[in-house]
């Protein structure tokens, strides 16, 4: 088995073939899929999906992209959307200062009131970062002292220095389709350096296919390539590899049962 810890089964790209894609996804072995929030205002889109499938939960958050559209979103906000059952994370939320699609204060203000949510429900915090290591480091620090909070820097392609911070703060860090790209080797040597407890994969679909359907939108049932390509950078089999991330999403998304 299987997980697939980050998707976005909301998107239109899987509008014509949500279905399907789901269902190739439980033929891959994929026992579980977390497809995740990135407006708060479409949560009841993601709820649909998660309800009508036993093995589909969603997060509740607002993406750094879409930071400026949700000002008003507040903390109480997402706790209060988190008592749903099938609510499993917070997020995603960070930092994004690549494209800059909201004013680098508001996705700040937005990643501090995540955070606080994350460390009131328990539910980890799927962080997004991007050109941003050294404030995504600083306000994970800051925000620690107020408290310790679960998270996971979510399909990693920063620098090594972040992923240590993240680890040495008890986070976890997640890898996508992007480690089977062969321009990506200083990437690989991060994820082989990753304590094993402490790995996911997942596919950020529809983004980011990795070998060998790069170029074509992904899907849930991508996240076995990754797997396979972990595997191979750490020096164990597959089966390996599936079964620690597995056991390491359950440890984390709690309230999903085994």
């Amino acid at each position: 088995m299987l997980v697939d810890s980050h998707c976005h089964l909301d998107f239109p790209d899987y509008d014509a073939d949500r279905d399907e894609v789901i269902a190739r996804a439980e033929a891959a072995g994929v026992g579980r899929m977390v497809t995740i929030s990135t407006r708060v205002a479409e949560l009841p889109k993601l709820l649909a999906i998660a309800e009508a499938h036993d093995d589909i939960y969603c997060s509740v958050g607002t993406h750094p992209h879409n930071a400026a559209e949700e000002p008003d979103v507040t903390t109480s906000d997402l706790v209060a959307h988190a008592a749903h059952p099938k609510v499993v994370a917070i997020g995603e939320a960070g930092l994004d200062y690549h494209y800059d699609n909201s004013p680098r204060d508001a996705q700040a203000i937005g990643f501090r009131r995540h955070i606080a949510a994350a460390r009131e429900t328990g539910l980890p915090l799927i962080i997004h970062a991007r050109d941003a290591d050294d404030d995504i480091a600083a306000i994970l620090r800051d925000e620690t002292e107020k408290g310790a909070f679960p998270a996971i820097l979510h399909c990693f392609a920063s620098g090594r220095e972040l992923a240590m911070t993240g680890l040495e703060l008890g986070h976890y860090v997640s890898f996508s389709g992007i480690i089977t790209f062969k321009n990506a080797a200083d990437l690989r040597d991060i994820a082989a350096e990753v304590p094993a407890d402490r790995l996911l994969v997942e596919t950020d679909a529809p983004y980011l296919a990795p070998t060998p359907y790069r170029g074509k939108r992904n899907e849930p049932s991508y996240v076995v390539e990754t797997a396979k390509v972990l595997a191979e950078t750490r020096g164990v089999a597959p089966e390996a590899i599936a079964e620690q991330t597995t056991e390491n999403f359950f440890r984390l998304f709690t309230r999903i049962p085994r």
